[in-house]
């Protein structure tokens, strides 16, 4: 099993509070790549929100291949997202990328 950084980007349809942004980082904590070398190292923000809605959460993932890490990523962002009363219309996702790998050879 390989940890994985996963980025999933994402755009908010209407407006996202503090505290609604908030809420949706302490769903994704227990999976904060700050956990990870390449989190601490990098500075990774779990969730960064632009102006205009757009928004990427960056997750740490346990998988066995890049694939299964990636559709993990998009159910779990999903989650936090609904979770926090955003409906899938409200918050459409992205196509999760790989943002890094976290190994041991």
């Amino acid at each position: 099993m390989t940890t994985y950084v996963i980025t999933v980007p994402g755009t908010f349809v209407r407006s996202v509070s503090d505290a609604a942004r908030s809420e949706i980082e302490d769903r994704l904590r227990p999976r904060d790549p700050q956990n990870t070398d390449l989190g601490e190292s990098e500075g990774l923000s779990l969730l960064t929100v632009e102006e205009g809605g757009m928004f990427s959460a960056r997750i740490e993932v346990v998988a066995a291949d890049r694939s299964s890490a990636e559709s993990e990523a998009v159910g779990l962002v999903s989650k936090a997202l609904r979770d926090s009363g955003f409906a899938e219309d409200d918050a459409p996702l992205g196509q999760a990328v790989v943002t890094g790998i976290d190994s041991e050879f």
